[in-house]
């Protein structure tokens, strides 16, 4: 993130996300994500803890087959909710979050450009490419030509004891929720109320994003508009820009390298496409790429991707 640091920052402020990069939810709200952390340009510190969705201990479906149809439809469902890219096909339900999360957190040590696209890159393997990246080998396949990636490195580290001690701090945070959001009544299609398991213990909805500062601190569980992220941010953080600064659609796309139409909207200037973005459809809309993401990138584009523009939806 760039950005100076808000004069008068005290401990303990930040903004913590609550995410699996496997999560439908999340994906699905990654536009207002892009937007919040445009408008806070790196002045707050940005934390994300991944919360394992997909877990190592789970019991396996008695028939993967059913198991994966059921899931299809609920991601689709889900999709009408977000408007978010999803596939027109999904091999199975993820395996594990594990070697995801453990690439994702691996990938911050090479500073957060390179840990934005990495996070990308998985977030799109299940819901564009309908291939989880839920193996250590898919992971690295899933990532391969990420501009500025060392994936020898990725993979070590991911591997490593201090990652995975780091990811299970995560998993521990994400199942001791504020109290905020242990009884909430919030609205659907996806309140944020903490979620019961299995054990009996609770864990974050996904996505969750808690603001704290020297306003206070205030949670923003589950699927909400972006306007609820600024007016959360507004309350913590008077002192801040109350827009994100937007720039180009060619500029937005050369930082991010994948964008929905939806964060094109959001983030650029025209609101649509620039002349060079590569289109990909998908079952739930187009995504759009630079052309040098494309490149590296042909299982996405397989679906003879067309370069045209697309106006801002009405």
């Amino acid at each position: 993130m760039t950005g100076a640091p808000v004069a008068g920052i005290h401990a303990g402020a930040e903004i913590v996300e609550y995410t699996d990069p496997l999560c439908p939810w999340a994906w699905g709200s990654e536009p207002s994500f892009r937007r919040l952390r445009a408008q806070v340009g790196g002045r707050v510190p940005w934390r994300r803890v991944y919360a394992i969705l997909f877990d190592a201990d789970d019991d396996p479906a008695p028939d993967p087959d059913a198991e994966t149809a059921w899931y299809a439809g609920y991601v689709a469902e889900v999709a009408g909710h977000t408007g978010a890219p999803r596939a027109a096909r999904l091999e199975r339900v993820a395996l594990s979050s594990w070697p995801a999360s453990l690439a994702a957190r691996a990938a911050e040590a090479q500073g957060p450009a390179v840990a934005e696209r990495v996070l990308r890159r998985l977030r799109e393997s299940v819901f564009v490419l309908g291939e989880p990246a839920d193996t250590p080998e898919r992971v690295l396949d899933c990532v391969r030509g990420v501009p500025g990636l060392d994936a020898e490195r990725l993979r070590a580290d991911a591997a490593s004891a201090a990652v995975e001690a780091s990811v299970r701090a995560d998993r521990a945070e994400a199942r001791a929720p504020l109290p905020e959001v242990i009884d909430l009544d919030g609205p659907p299609p996806h309140s944020g109320r903490a979620r019961e398991l299995d054990d009996g213990s609770l864990r974050y909805a996904l996505p969750t994003i808690v603001v704290s500062g020297p306003g206070g601190r205030r949670v923003v569980p589950g699927l909400r508009p972006a306007q609820a992220y600024a007016q959360a941010l507004r309350a913590v953080w008077p002192e801040l820009p109350q827009e994100p600064e937007r720039c180009s659609a060619g500029a937005a796309l050369e930082l991010h390298r994948s964008m929905t139409t939806r964060e094109l909207q959001l983030l650029s200037t025209e609101g649509c496409p620039p002349p060079e973005a590569v289109r990909v459809d998908t079952a739930g809309g187009p995504l759009w790429l630079h052309p040098q993401e494309a490149a590296v990138r042909p299982a996405l584009v397989r679906q003879r991707p067309q370069n045209r523009r697309e106006g801002p939806a009405e």
